[in-house]
Formats: structure tokens, sequence, C-alpha cells
């Protein structure tokens, strides 16, 4: 059966982030996902927003049972050694129900103007690939020491250890074909497309992925992949869905919520328990 979660985003006020999330967990959705930014609202970025591991702690406080993660976190927003630590909490937290999304990050005008130093595309990809070693290091050595080109440990202690063994679940963003899916291939459980460029730039994607694991001996069946679903109505969204079905894909992400909508608590916790009783059973069964 197929995975479908929600990816709600932290900029609506607290007490209706809080109601969305106890929704999502009650109505039988399988993840949860927030977003990772510091500023947001395009194009001025001046609309309210508040940290996303801080609020996907107290999420993991208010629900029982769904899986959560930040869709993705911006490696460059925090060094993978404060990271490490934050994501040992909220599994701790949530009971061993986190997923640890991670990207390369890309707004870099947030970087500019909170005066925090930005890189360019290829060592934004190095470096995540070298923060996936660093938190797994971290999450299972009883002392981490790496040297590597951006992150180094000496004889590091990170106490506790996560709840999930040997570590929480890493999902890795993006499409980046020479650095971002080898890491993928080398690190991650998971894989994530955010779909905007297309199915067929989905799929070659995928089949460059593919290509990595037949590089190191991975079995690429090995690896969950998951996409951002359009939903317009149900017709169309089952449809596009099965084609990702058929390329491999198990897991589906319905986004919801945001300024640029300015829907009420009570129309976000309507609309997540309606599709719950109408669609969710369908789009899980097109496995």
């Amino acid at each position: 059966m197929l995975t479908v979660g929600i990816q709600y985003d932290t900029q609506d006020p607290f007490p209706t982030q809080r109601e969305v999330w106890r929704a999502a967990d009650e109505a039988g959705f399988d993840q949860l996902w927030t977003s990772d930014h510091l500023a947001w609202g395009k194009p001025t970025f001046d609309a309210p927003v508040l940290d996303s591991w801080t609020a996907l702690a107290a999420a993991a406080a208010e629900t029982r049972r769904i899986r959560l993660g930040v869709l993705v976190t911006g490696n460059l927003y925090r060094h993978p050694s404060l990271l490490a630590k934050i994501a040992v909490t909220v599994d701790h937290v949530s009971g061993g129900r986190l997923e640890v999304g991670l990207g390369t990050a890309w707004n870099e005008l947030e970087f500019r103007m909170l005066g925090m130093p930005f890189a360019d595309a290829p060592e934004r990809a190095s470096r995540l690939d070298e923060a996936c070693v660093v938190l797994k290091k971290l999450w299972t050595d009883d002392r981490a020491t790496y040297a590597g080109r951006f992150y180094q440990l000496n004889d590091a202690i990170a106490e506790p250890k996560p709840v999930q063994r040997p570590h929480p679940p890493i999902l890795i963003g993006g499409r980046g074909p020479l650095v971002t899916l080898r890491a993928v291939a080398r690190h991650a459980q998971a894989w994530n497309t955010s779909g905007g460029s297309g199915f067929d730039a989905d799929r070659e994607a995928a089949r460059i992925l593919d290509e990595h694991c037949a590089k190191i001996g991975r079995d690429p069946a090995s690896i969950r992949r998951s996409t951002y679903l359009a939903w317009p109505d149900a017709d169309s969204g089952l449809a596009n869905a099965e084609r990702y079905v058929a390329l491999g894909f198990s897991e589906f992400i319905l986004s919801v919520g945001g300024p640029e909508k300015a829907l009420s608590r009570a129309t976000l916790v309507r609309d997540i328990d309606r599709f719950a009783r109408t669609d969710l059973e369908r789009l899980r069964r097109l496995a």
C-alpha cells in the first residue's frame, strides 16, 4: 500500500498549526512534513515563519502515530553536528517517528539578508554529502571521528543515541545528477523530488539514481521514492499518481495551507478530513 503524507509550512499562527497537525494525525495520514526557511513569502520574503525543527518538536508532542519530518532541511542553515542533536531530540519526543529530510538549501536571499555564508551549487551538494556522513557517525558511533573537506569530528561524543536504530531514516530531496543523487545512493533510505519540473524530468532523475546505485552495488529498490502530488481533483490526481507508481514511487505528499492560500483553521481541518474520507484509500490502493 502506498504512503500518503501532507506537507504544511510553518507560516500560519501556532494554534492553527497545532490543529492541522492533530487533524492529519487523526485522519490517518502516514506522514507530516514541515518546510525549512528563515524568511518566506515571495517576492518580498516578509511573511511570518516559525523555525521548522522547533515546530516539528511541538508537532511530535501533539501527535501520536503519524511520522514527522522537515521536507527538506536546508543543510547550510545548521551545522550537521547541531542538526544531529536536534534530530535525536525530536526522535525521542516522537517516540521514534522521525524522518530526517535533507537538501542543499537554495534561497540565497535568506542567507544574504541574515549575514550567513552561502555557497555555489557544487559546494552545497558536496557539503550535503559530507553532512550525511557526520549525522550517521554521531548517531551510531560511541566516539565519532571524521576528516572531511567541510566538516570534521574529533573523537566526538553524541548521547543519547536515536530511538530508531541504527538511526532515523534519511530522505534526500533534489535531482542534481552528479552529487545529490549520488548522495542519495550512498546515504539515504528515501528520495524526494518536488515534481515541479514535470514527470519526464523525474523519470530521468530516477534513471540516474539507478545508475548511481548500480555503481556501488546497492539495490535501487531499497530506496523509497516520494514526490509531491498535485490534487486539483481525484481523477487527475490519481492518473498522475499512477504514472509515478509505474516508475517505482511509493510515497505521495500533498501540500496544504500557507499564506498564499489564506485558509482558515476550520477550512484546513475540514479539507484534511474530507480528503481522508473520500480519496485517501483510493490513492493508497494504486500500489
